[in-house]
């Protein structure tokens, strides 16, 4: 049973709208303003390369922040960094709606970024501090599927709005939700850490920590099942919006219902793993995930090849993707994470910076490559997928399941 009574008085259903909305900082912040992406590189008279700078380095100063956050959260707790990163993610939504320039825009990203880490980092250590590792990923796949909805109304709100008032508005939207979810935490929600590290910020003691989280093997393989199908997400999200508006002409309203559908199949996915793995465990749900996996990066390579060259063809090879990915992600982040309930933090926030790296790794590759057509979508995708397979079927080891 979940040990969330005996150690506060929380309600299960409000810690998973804490855990929902602080997952769902990530793709509000992503997904929401892709629609918007084209028109404000237009509109700032930036370049290819300048607009992918908008994701990677928002993603990359997430990444980096979570190895600070990390070891503050398992020092101070979770709700102070929580409080301060919320605070901070207000501020920097509100500077980035009104910047003046692509540069201003990069700069207040970076920050709106650091701030995020902290939410997400968190959400990870929470359900280590409140469920036992056999627990965690049904609790976490909840949290996701709460993630999901938000994924849902995200493009199509960010199409929504884009369409009606520009890009300034799809990004004030994020400033709307990053108040909502700051009100929660300072009203709602109580320390989840009963005994702080009084040396988690000591250099020694954090390099010593590092090192044993990089040389456990559940945390290495589990760690890269969630950075390899992170960073089949992430081409989408960082080519899908040129590849539908400008390869396909479609309009940024008809983009936004194609990124519902595919948050839809995410939403699906996260149902599906609180299915699975009481039935079939751990380790066989995410081998089946990774079937599906490859099949979606696949498909969507051998259609293109075939000189397919059509929305379904994009959007349904990806559907099943991240149908695969609401598998993956609550087994590979409770796993990455169940080994270390003393530094939690720590571990939570290593696994974001490599999610967050391979992120970065994938913006930066497409930033180079895009080339007016769908190839470099596909040809990332299709990489991410083999990765996922690999690692779903090879590394996760025999007793993940406990």
């Amino acid at each position: 049973m979940p040990r969330t009574p005996a150690l506060h008085g929380m309600p299960a259903h409000r810690v998973v709208l804490t855990l929902s909305l602080l997952l769902g900082l990530q793709p509000i912040t992503t997904d929401l303003y892709l629609p918007a992406l084209p028109g404000l590189t237009q509109d700032l008279g930036a370049s290819m390369a300048q607009a992918q700078l908008t994701l990677t380095a928002l993603l990359l100063a997430f990444g980096l922040s979570q190895l600070v956050w990390g070891p503050l959260s398992d020092r101070f707790g979770r709700r102070p960094v929580l409080l301060a990163g919320m605070l901070a993610y207000l501020l920097a939504s509100v500077a980035s709606a009104l910047s003046p320039s692509m540069d201003w825009l990069i700069f207040w990203r970076m920050l709106q970024g650091i701030a995020m880490g902290a939410g997400v980092m968190c959400a990870r250590a929470i359900v280590r501090d409140l469920y036992t590792p056999g627990q965690g990923a049904t609790v976490m796949s909840k949290g996701l599927s709460g993630l999901g909805v938000l994924a849902c109304a995200s493009a199509p709100l960010g199409g929504a709005l884009t369409a009606l008032w520009g890009w300034h508005a799809a990004l004030l939207a994020l400033a709307a939700f990053g108040a909502c979810t700051l009100a929660l935490i300072a009203w709602r929600f109580e320390e989840t850490l009963v005994q702080k590290n009084p040396q988690a910020l000591q250099i020694a003691t954090v390099l010593t920590t590092w090192a044993a989280i990089l040389r456990n093997r559940h945390f290495v393989a589990f760690s890269a099942l969630s950075l390899s199908t992170y960073g089949g997400l992430f081409t989408y999200l960082a080519a899908s919006s040129f590849v539908y508006i400008r390869v396909l002409d479609w309009s940024a309203t008809r983009y936004g219902l194609a990124m519902l559908f595919n948050s839809l199949m995410y939403l699906l996915g996260t149902f599906a793993c609180r299915r699975l793995v009481p039935r079939f465990g751990v380790r066989r749900s995410l081998a089946l995930a990774g079937l599906f996996s490859l099949l979606g990066g696949a498909s969507m390579a051998l259609l293109a090849l075939a000189g397919v060259l059509a929305g379904w063809a994009i959007m349904l090879p990806m559907g099943l993707f991240i149908f695969a990915h609401g598998i993956h992600q609550p087994c590979g982040q409770s796993g990455a994470v169940a080994p270390f309930p003393q530094a939690a933090g720590a571990a939570s926030a290593m696994n974001g910076f490599l999610m967050m790296l391979a992120a970065f790794a994938t913006g930066q590759w497409l930033g180079t490559h895009m080339d007016g057509s769908v190839f470099p979508l596909v040809q990332s995708l299709f990489f991410w997928s083999v990765l996922v397979a690999v690692s779903a079927w090879t590394l996760v080891p025999r007793d993940a399941n406990n």
